[in-house]
């Protein structure tokens, strides 16, 4: 329709949480865009994975939702997954996808302990329950309990940390799913959702 090629760049300003519908960007992007064409909900939810295949080892530089498990097989090899390098590719910067609350990460099973502790210092608190603690009371301002599915999961982080900005969460506790499969790429976007912000 076209006669080539269409490409954008991502639709959300650089370092926030990424939209995975139509309403995320036009909450985001609002009057600075003219049209946002609506394809429905991203159906992965995270971003691409990015490997490097320059080196004699291919390297996983942004794991995505083509899993380190799924390239190995294809590959017929191991690949390298860095948990630090320097920033070559988009995502790779200490703070990336964060929502406006903070983001801090426990162990799985202290989620409700250090929802409710800073619940009580007087912050809006948002929790991340783990599938695991489902049926447990939590006191806080606003809790998402997360789908036992690691594809639910990555299809729904950024719609879950955009619902708990939306609550006025100033603070988000949550805890890194097992990083295998799907849940490498989840810990990864977590991690950097709490990294340091810059001034």
């Amino acid at each position: 329709a076209f006669g080539g090629g269409v490409t954008a760049p991502s639709a959300n300003r650089f370092g926030s949480v990424s939209p995975t519908t139509a309403d995320h960007v036009r909450a985001e992007l609002g009057d600075a865009v003219d049209f946002v064409l609506d394809g429905g909900p991203c159906q992965v939810g995270v971003e691409s994975t990015i490997v490097d295949a320059t080196g004699e080892i291919p390297s996983v530089l942004r794991p995505g939702g083509v899993t380190r498990e799924d390239l190995e097989a294809v590959l017929g090899r191991p690949l390298a997954v860095h948990s630090t390098s320097h920033v070559r590719v988009p995502g790779q910067h200490p703070s990336h996808y964060a929502p406006r609350a903070r983001v801090v990460l426990v162990e799985p099973e202290k989620v409700v302990a250090e929802a409710e502790l800073a619940q009580e210092l007087g912050h809006q608190v948002g929790v991340f329950l783990p599938p695991a603690f489902a049926d447990a009371p939590v006191k806080a301002h606003a809790v998402v309990t997360l789908p036992a599915s690691m594809a639910a999961y990555a299809r729904g982080l950024y719609g879950f940390l955009r619902e708990l900005d939306e609550h006025g969460c100033d603070l988000i506790i949550a805890s890194l799913p097992v990083e295998e499969g799907l849940g490498l790429a989840i810990a990864n976007r977590l991690r950097r959702a709490a990294g340091p912000r810059p001034s």
